[in-house]
């Protein structure tokens, strides 16, 4: 096994942190929610999506010797609140919820595709990013349709899920 380039291990473990994060706040949802809640069918078929993208990242961090984030222990539990508690306020905050953290993983994916393309480097990771991304875009848009700008203060949920999710994938590309 080769090393990996220390940038290509950053775009791996953030990748990686945010679909297992994205997993858990599906679960914390579904929790609250269970499978007769608006949307619960849509929000099980996001979370079964997304454990598809966490394990093709598990398996690249794997046979790429790419370790995970240490923070992953701080996802697990900080994942399903977020979850659970949207859902707590509601089944349009709980897609609320999905709309802001897709909207800025669309973004942070775009940005880590234009590098890759840009470059060259590393067709695989590029084309997981890309397939990965369109899903993403995918979940943001049916959260819009369901009704996510429609929760209780909207602008102000949306905005600070948006920065928690800019924070994290900060940390966890460099812990």
């Amino acid at each position: 096994m080769s090393k990996v380039p220390d940038h290509i291990a950053r775009m791996i473990r953030v990748d990686q942190a945010g679909e297992f994060g994205a997993t858990r706040i599906y679960e914390g949802q579904l929790a609250v929610m269970g499978d007769r809640a608006p949307d619960s069918a849509e929000i099980a078929g996001m979370a079964e999506q997304e454990a598809g993208h966490r394990a093709k990242f598990d398996a690249l961090m794997a046979r790429r010797g790419v370790r995970p984030t240490v923070l992953q222990p701080l996802w697990d539990r900080a994942g399903f609140a977020l979850g659970a508690a949207t859902a707590l306020i509601g089944p349009e905050a709980a897609m609320a919820c999905t709309a802001a953290i897709e909207t800025e993983i669309d973004e942070h994916y775009s940005r880590q595709l234009d590098e890759l393309l840009e470059t060259g480097e590393d067709p695989e990771l590029a084309a997981m990013i890309e397939e990965f991304r369109e899903d993403e875009r995918e979940h943001r848009d049916a959260a819009l349709a369901a009704g996510a700008e429609r929760a209780p203060a909207y602008p102000l949920l949306s905005g600070m899920i948006r920065l928690g999710c800019r924070v994290a994938i900060r940390v966890s590309e460099r812990l």
